[in-house]
């Protein structure tokens, strides 16, 4: 459990950098929620979005980063 605090403090530092690039250059990220498989819906009362490419995108990623998470997890002494 020793190397437990300091893969969290490095995950924490990736999702601020992340987060720090996004909003000092969100073009980089504009194509999220423009992808094919995201539906727009317009009508006169409103709109509705339901971004299933961009969800299954996110969710792939994420299980990717915590599958990668566990691995190293077991592989710390």
């Amino acid at each position: 459990m020793n190397g437990v605090p300091k893969v969290l403090v490095a995950l924490g530092i990736v999702l601020i950098l992340v987060g720090a690039l996004w909003a000092r250059v969100p073009r980089l990220f504009g194509w999220f929620g423009h992808l094919p498989g995201d539906l727009r819906f317009e009508g006169r009362g409103g709109v509705v979005f339901v971004p299933l490419a961009s969800m299954l995108l996110v969710s792939v990623a994420g299980s990717a980063a915590l599958n990668l998470l566990a691995w190293v997890l077991r592989r710390l002494p």
